[in-house]
């Protein structure tokens, strides 16, 4: 009375069917090619069965029931089949079919590995990519470009070589993205010679490099300073481009930039005459690096020159151009143009940041006017900028060396108010505050109040104190706060060894003066003539001429 009815159904070919709710279906993705009939990778088929009632037998009373039966039975032949085939292709990967993983599937963890690579969960991204080739994958070159500049980004050189090697061994090949990651990676650890040997290698590998190769390794041997080097491999690149003219804007400027840096003004002018021949070959990037370039070769005139020719030709300054002159202004000793350059700025569209306003406040402190410097940390403050601890300290430090200590503290507590905590280089200044106005007393509560807060003193701080003691004939102090700073892990310096000897001379024992004087000369510190000139001087005065003269001929010595 009811009858089961087999059908093989295909998405090819536009069949299609409407599959009752009770059926039972039995579905394969054809993700390999295993026969004729199932080559088309996106192809599905399926078997279904299902109830098949009729009042009248199902035949509608024409047909032979046995031929429909035979056909049936030839449709589930070939179907089991197919199914062995399919069986048998899979197992040659070592998988199952409940293991099997649709092509769907594979996109879908290649976009997982290269998500986790740009969070930077490259170790995690590994791990993937080891099981999808445990399962028979190997994850495409676009998701090994991702693993390789994650692990170069991080460091992890080591398995950036491992990850390279196995690329070559199971596939997929390295290409030109692949290669530039690479190179850059050793660039990035300063190995440059590394990097070129890539280079050669990729192109031996038949890899052609492309313009982002040329960028990376001109970029690097210019940061060397081997600007002759940068050009040579220009060259050659360009050569085996075969495009000496387009998209070379971004590495003549680094190259402008190299011979900038190492001082050659005719060759990076030539480059840009060259570069400005073409008005669209010249951007606000290219203007920074000449403005810069003059500035620091000490041309501010050709600097400010090439500024107004920006604005001539259309190009606004950004906080680059600004922040270049006014440090430029700064090492000059030009305050006033600085300030100036900094009020436009505030009056333009480029408001100022952290760095113009640490570059002016710390020049202005270095001058001595703590009180102008303090009027542009206001600005800071009124514009909601909150200063970072260094151009703090230069203002605490400013004030100190100046002799106004109570203003210095003023600053420590407007610091603390707005949340940003002293650190040694805070304390530092205070405490060289403190001994300028002859108060050892405070600035030993300074250094017991930086231990109470977890702070370390460092060797400036060791250094002003032992100095300070030695100037007041206090050795003994002196030699204790030595054998603390040593038992800190605090390693001693030239300036630490100077005052000691400084100390010993003022007390007339020459012979312990000599013999730290030679302590230092074996201890691979590097060493000045302050050391030798203070033992020098002290026997000159105690008229001891031949012990001085002996001294001199040591001196001379030891640096022969």
């Amino acid at each position: 009375r009811g009858r089961r009815e087999l059908r093989l159904f295909s998405k090819r070919e536009g069949i299609q069917s409407e599959l009752p709710a009770n059926s039972i279906q039995w579905r394969v993705s054809s993700q390999n090619k295993f026969d004729d009939t199932a080559g088309d990778d996106d192809a599905e088929w399926w078997l279904e069965t299902k109830d098949w009632f009729s009042g009248d037998g199902g035949l509608g009373g024409k047909g032979d029931p046995q031929a429909v039966y035979n056909a049936l039975d030839g449709l589930l032949k070939g179907s089991l089949e197919r199914l062995r085939t399919m069986r048998g292709s899979i197992s040659l990967v070592g998988t199952s079919d409940a293991a099997c993983i649709s092509r769907a599937g594979y996109r879908e963890h290649f976009s997982t590995l290269r998500k986790l690579c740009a969070e930077g969960k490259v170790e995690a991204a590994l791990w993937l990519r080891q099981k999808m080739i445990q399962r028979g994958v190997v994850p495409d070159v676009v998701s090994h470009n991702y693993l390789m500049n994650g692990l170069c980004k991080s460091g992890k050189l080591e398995k950036a070589d491992s990850l390279f090697e196995e690329m070559q061994e199971i596939g997929p090949h390295p290409n030109c993205v692949t290669y530039n990651s690479y190179i850059k990676g050793y660039c990035l650890a300063s190995n440059v010679d590394k990097a070129l040997f890539l280079f050669s290698y990729m192109v031996n590998a038949g890899v052609q490099p492309n313009r982002i190769t040329c960028n990376i390794l001109v970029h690097a041997l210019c940061n060397r300073g081997l600007v002759e080097d940068a050009r040579e491999v220009l060259g050659k690149i360009i050569d085996e481009d075969g495009d000496s003219v387009s998209s070379d804007l971004i590495t003549l400027t680094i190259l402008m930039d190299g011979f900038f840096k190492n001082g050659n003004m005719v060759e990076a002018l030539h480059i840009w005459n060259k570069m400005s021949r073409d008005y669209k070959k010249v951007d606000l990037v290219a203007y920074n690096v000449l403005v810069h370039g003059f500035c620091s070769n000490g041309e501010i005139k050709h600097a400010y020159a090439s500024f107004c020719e920006m604005l001539k030709r259309g190009f606004l300054p950004d906080v680059f151009t600004y922040n270049t002159l006014i440090s430029c202004l700064c090492k000059e000793g030009n305050f006033s143009e600085a300030s100036d350059i900094h009020n436009l700025m505030s009056e333009s569209e480029v408001p100022p940041d952290q760095i113009s306003y640490k570059t002016i406040i710390q020049g202005l402190c270095i001058q001595g006017d703590a009180i102008r410097a303090n009027e542009f940390l206001q600005q800071m403050l009124d514009n909601s900028m909150v200063p970072d601890p260094l151009i703090w300290n230069c203002l605490i430090d400013g004030y100190g060396r100046s002799g106004d200590i109570n203003k210095a503290f003023s600053i420590k507590d407007q610091m603390l108010a707005f949340g940003i905590a002293p650190n040694v280089f805070t304390y530092n200044a205070l405490i060289r505050a403190q001994l300028q106005k002859e108060n050892t007393d405070g600035a030993c509560l300074l250094k017991k109040e930086m231990q109470l807060k977890g702070i370390f003193a460092d060797v400036v701080t060791y250094n002003l104190l032992i100095g300070n003691a030695c100037n007041l004939g206090e050795i003994s102090s002196a030699l204790q706060l030595y054998d603390e700073m040593r038992r800190t892990g605090c390693q001693a310096d030239v300036i630490t060894y100077s005052e000691l000897i400084r100390g010993y001379c003022i007390r007339g024992d020459m012979d312990r003066a000599e013999e730290l004087f030679t302590q230092l000369g074996k201890s691979g510190i590097p060493i000045d003539h302050v050391p030798f000139k203070i033992i020098f001087n002290t026997y000159g005065r105690m008229w001891q001429h031949e012990k001085a003269i002996n001294l001199y001929h040591k001196w001379m010595t030891r640096s022969n």
